[in-house]
Order: structure tokens, then C-alpha cells, then sequence
């Protein structure tokens, strides 16, 4: 067998290419750009489907200098850190904390229906945290950070259900939002109104900001401080005898450094944060769905079904008879279902377009497009990784 270690460059190069491959695979297949596939995934997924066939054959093996992989996972998360802002969740009325706490229930949910169902299938729990909120409402990212944690725990192929579950969770939360949506509909006799665009008129909206080489060093400058004083944090947190990834610390100095630049009205650049945030996820999912062992998957594909199945159950009764009533069972309620099911399986931007889709057949809804991303894209993240952190620490 030929075994062959990449270095940091060639691993990064390899990355390069992975990305590269992925982004010319979704601009030619329709059903990629449909569901919001992100490029690194497709590549990824195709280059794990190379080494999976090279195991299998025992033709040929790799591995990889992880140092990179580290730095841009501790580097997505800390910009992530720079979207918790107070100030915004106020403005955002109270709706905005009601759904943060409806969508916080889901995943604790999700993470109880998975430890279950792993429980039964005579399973590490821990894989059900794999198959819970970890790869649905966290998406690939958070399925990525996460896994390798949860193999540490000693959850053999966790890394990979988790991935398999996220991509899954992008198709399942697409196909049932709408249908959910127009069900509740017709149920209810529900209208649109032009009320919802009344509790949000004080909402500032964001200012077109232009990206300059100062402000991307200001905003590197900013990110480094944060990522290596958080890790700090993140020691002080671990000698306490609490077990989290090692990005936690740097969300949380990220946070704190957000909120204080709102009160002393600094302005921290968001647009090249967001972009340096991209460019890092972008990098991060490469390289960790290039190390993925599709062949772990191979004993649990039988659970693995049904408990994704079972976790798109959940979600479609979870719209339907709680998010729908919590959030006031009125039209702008229904969609908010109906982009519930998006971001509660898959992402932000499939919830968008559940929402899109919904409203261009039906009527507008001012309130659902501020509300749901403001939660999705900003504070999810926050009460999902501690959420997750408890479930770990509870089945370690």
C-alpha cells in the first residue's frame, strides 16, 4: 500500500483544490445551486469517495497535517463570536428572543431524540449527538468542529455521520417547509398583512460598506487578539473540568469585544470580518471532509436512516405545533415555520429560500425575513455549542 502524509503546504494546496473542484461541480449541477450545497462539501465528499476507494482496495492511503485545519475552524468561529450583539437582539424586539428560545428548545430536543434512538440501536450516545443538533440546526460547520471532538469522546466515525447528517439535513429541511407552510395555511385561513413591517421600522439597516487593505489588517488584528486570548479563556474553562471545543473561548472574547465596541460606537468592520470568516469555513470544510472515513459509515447505515428520518419528524412536527403557535399563529407564523425547517435541518440560506418560495405564492412577510435571520445567522450558533457542551460533558 502507498501511504503518503501531506505537509502543511500540500495539505492546503490539496484544499485549494478540493474547493476549486467543488465550486465547477455546483455551477453545472442544478440540484447543488437548488438546495444550497456548499462547494466544500461537494468537493470534499468527492474526494473522501477517492480514499474511501483507496481503502477499500488497500491501493493507497493518506493523512494530513492538521495545524491548518485547527487555525481556520478557531478562526470561522471567532467571527462568528462578532455577530452576538446585544444591542441588535433588543432592537429586534421581542419576537427576536422568543424564536431564539423556540429554536433553542429544538435543538435540545434534537439532541434528546438522537442520544435516544442511539441508546437504542445499542450505540455510543454520542453519535446521537452526531446525528442531533450538532450537523441540523448547526449545520456543516459546527458538524466539522464537533466531530472530531465527539471521536476524542470515543464516538468511532462521528466526524462522518455528522457530515453524511448536515448534507442530508440541507435536501430534508427544503422539501418539508413548504408543504408544512401551505398545510397551515389552509388550516388556519391565514392572510398576509402589511402589520408585521410596524414592529420593525427602527431597525437601522446596515450601511454598504467597501473593504479596504486597512480595515482588513484592522480586522486581522482583531480576529488574531481574539483567537489567542480566547484560548486562554478556553484553558481557564478546561482546568474547571468542563469539556469544549477549543474555539468556545474565542467566540465568547469575540462576543465580548462586539458588545463593547456597540456601546462605545466603534466600528469593527463587519464586512471584511464576514469575509475573512467565509474564506476561513470555506478552507476548514476542505480540509475536514478531506479526512473523513466514509468507511466508518459503512456499520451504521441502517441507524444512521432511520434517525435522520426520524430527526425530520421531529422537525416537521416542531413547526407545525410549536413554532407556529409560539410565534402567534398568524401568516408571518407560518412562515416562520416554513424557514424553521430550513435552518433547523440545514442552514440560513435554505431557510431563506423556504421563505422565498412561500411568500412569492402567497404574500409578504417583513416580520419572518427579519426575525428568523437575525436568529439563524447571529445567536444560534451561541446557544447551540452550549447546549451541545452540555450533552458531551454529560455522556463523556
Amino acid at each position: 500500500m502507498l501511504v503518503y502524509e501531506f505537509n502543511m503546504m500540500e495539505t492546503l494546496t490539496l484544499a485549494a483544490i478540493v474547493l476549486l473542484v467543488g465550486r465547477a461541480i455546483k455551477h453545472r449541477v442544478p440540484f447543488f445551486e437548488k438546495f444550497f450545497i456548499p462547494s466544500p462539501v461537494i468537493g470534499g465528499v468527492l474526494y473522501s469517495i477517492i480514499t474511501l476507494i483507496g481503502h477499500s482496495t488497500g491501493a493507497f492511503e493518506f493523512t494530513y497535517d492538521g495545524q491548518l485545519k485547527t487555525l481556520f475552524m478557531v478562526a470561522f468561529f471567532t467571527t462568528i463570536g462578532f455577530a452576538a450583539s446585544l444591542k441588535l437582539l433588543k432592537k429586534g424586539g421581542i419576537q427576536v428572543g422568543i424564536f431564539l428560545a423556540v429554536a433553542t428548545a429544538l435543538v435540545i430536543l434534537q439532541n434528546v431524540v438522537g442520544v435516544s434512538l442511539a441508546k437504542a440501536f445499542g450505540l455510543n450516545p454520542l453519535i446521537g449527538l452526531a446525528v442531533g443538533s450538532v450537523p441540523l440546526t448547526g449545520g456543516h460547520g459546527t458538524a466539522g468542529a464537533f466531530g472530531p471532538v465527539l471521536e476524542a469522546a470515543g464516538a468511532q466515525g462521528a466526524l462522518a455521520v455528522a457530515i453524511a447528517s448536515a448534507t442530508f439535513g440541507l435536501i430534508a429541511g427544503c422539501v418539508i417547509g413548504g408543504p408544512i407552510a401551505k398545510r397551515l395555511m389552509a388550516k388556519h385561513s391565514l392572510v398576509g398583512t402589511d402589520d408585521g413591517a410596524q414592529h420593525f421600522e427602527g431597525v437601522e439597516k446596515p450601511e454598504v460598506e467597501t473593504i479596504t487593505e486597512s480595515k482588513l489588517m484592522s480586522t486581522v488584528y482583531l480576529i488574531t487578539l481574539s483567537m489567542g486570548f480566547g484560548t486562554l479563556v478556553s484553558l481557564v474553562i478546561k482546568k474547571a473540568g468542563v469539556v469544549l471545543p477549543i474555539y468556545i473561548g474565542p467566540m465568547i472574547v469575540a462576543a465580548v469585544a462586539r458588545n463593547v465596541a456597540d456601546l462605545k460606537k466603534i466600528d469593527l468592520h463587519h464586512k471584511s470580518i464576514d469575509a475573512i470568516g467565509n474564506i476561513s469555513l470555506s478552507l476548514f470544510l476542505a480540509m475536514a471532509l478531506m479526512t473523513m472515513r466514509l468507511w466508518d459509515l459503512a456499520a451504521l447505515a441502517i441507524p444512521l436512516i432511520v434517525m435522520l428520518l426520524a430527526q425530520t419528524a421531529l422537525m416537521a412536527a416542531f413547526a407545525y405545533f410549536v413554532t407556529f403557535r409560539i410565534m402567534g399563529k398568524d401568516y408571518d407564523a407560518a412562515v416562520i415555520s416554513c424557514g424553521h425547517c430550513g435552518f433547523g435541518m440545514g442552514a440560513t440560506p435554505n431557510a431563506m429560500a423556504n421563505m422565498e418560495s412561500f411568500t412569492a405564492a402567497n404574500f409578504p412577510s417583513p416580520r419572518a425575513f427579519f426575525v428568523l435571520p437575525l436568529v439563524g445567522a447571529l445567536f444560534i450558533d451561541f446557544t447551540n455549542a452550549s447546549v451541545i457542551t452540555f450533552f458531551i460533558n454529560m455522556f463523556s
